[in-house]
C-alpha cells in the first residue's frame, strides 16, 4: 500500500522540480521588491524552495534532498534568471507572486505527504510533514525579508496544506484513483483552497486584545 510505483515517482519528481521553481520565484520576487541584490535574492529563493523539505527530511532522519544532487541549486538559478529577464512584467502583475506561491504550496504538500508515506510513516504524520514541506519555506522567506510570516497571520495558508493532506490520504486509503491522479487532485485542492480563501476573504479568527489581557 505504501510503495509508490515508478510512474508516480516520475510525477513526484516533476512536482518537486516545479514546486522548487515556483517557490524560488516567489522568494526572489519578494526579495526584488525589497531591493535585494541578485545574490541575496538567490539565497532567499533557495531557502524558500528547500526550507520546508529540509526540515521534513531532518525530522524523518533522512539526508536533506538537495544535498544529494545539484539540480535544486540549478533550478533556483533558472528562477533567478527568469525573474531578471521578466522582472518588469512580474512587477506589473500583482497576482504573480500569489499564484507562484499557491502553486508551490500545493506541489510541495503532495511531495511531503508522498515522501513520508513512502518512508513507512503513518498517515497522520504524512499530513504534518506535507504541511511543513509546503509552508515552512514560505515562513523562512518572510522572516528573511522582515515580514510577518503568512503562516502566523489569519490567511488560509498552512490550513490549505492540512486540508489538502487529508484529501490525499482519504483518496489514497480508499484507492479512489491511480496515485498520480490522486497527487494531481491534491495539488489542485490546495491551490483552489488558497485562491478561494483569498478571493472571498475567508480567514481564521484572530485573538482580540481584550481576550488576552484580563481586566484588573
Amino acid at each position: 500500500m505504501f510503495n509508490i510505483p515508478s510512474n508516480a515517482t516520475d510525477f513526484m519528481m516533476w512536482c518537486d522540480y516545479l514546486g522548487t521553481f515556483a517557490f524560488a520565484i516567489s522568494g526572489i520576487r519578494l526579495a526584488a521588491a525589497k531591493r535585494f541584490d541578485w545574490f541575496g535574492a538567490y539565497v532567499v529563493g533557495f531557502v524558500t524552495a528547500v526550507g520546508g523539505g529540509t526540515l521534513r527530511d531532518v525530522m524523518l532522519d533522512l539526508t536533506p534532498f538537495w544535498m544529494t544532487q545539484p539540480s535544486y541549486l540549478i533550478i533556483t538559478g533558472m528562477a533567478l534568471l527568469f525573474t531578471i529577464v521578466f522582472c518588469r512584467s512580474l512587477v506589473r502583475l500583482d497576482n504573480t507572486l500569489f499564484l507562484f506561491d499557491a502553486l508551490g504550496l500545493g506541489l510541495f504538500t503532495v511531495v511531503g505527504v508522498a515522501k513520508t508515506i513512502d518512508s513507512g510513516f503513518s498517515w497522520w504524520l504524512a499530513i504534518i510533514m506535507g504541511t511543513i514541506t509546503g509552508s515552512f519555506g514560505g515562513m523562512l522567506r518572510d522572516i528573511l525579508i522582515n515580514e510577518v510570516p503568512l503562516i502566523f497571520r489569519k490567511d488560509i495558508y498552512a490550513i490549505a496544506c492540512v486540508l489538502g493532506g487529508h484529501f490525499y490520504i482519504f483518496m489514497y486509503y480508499f484507492d479512489i484513483a491511480p496515485l498520480p491522479i490522486i497527487q494531481l487532485l491534491c495539488v489542485l485542492s490546495v491551490v483552489i483552497i488558497r485562491i478561494v480563501s483569498v478571493r472571498y476573504h475567508i480567514s481564521i479568527p484572530t485573538f482580540k486584545g481584550d481576550v488576552i489581557h484580563s481586566k484588573k
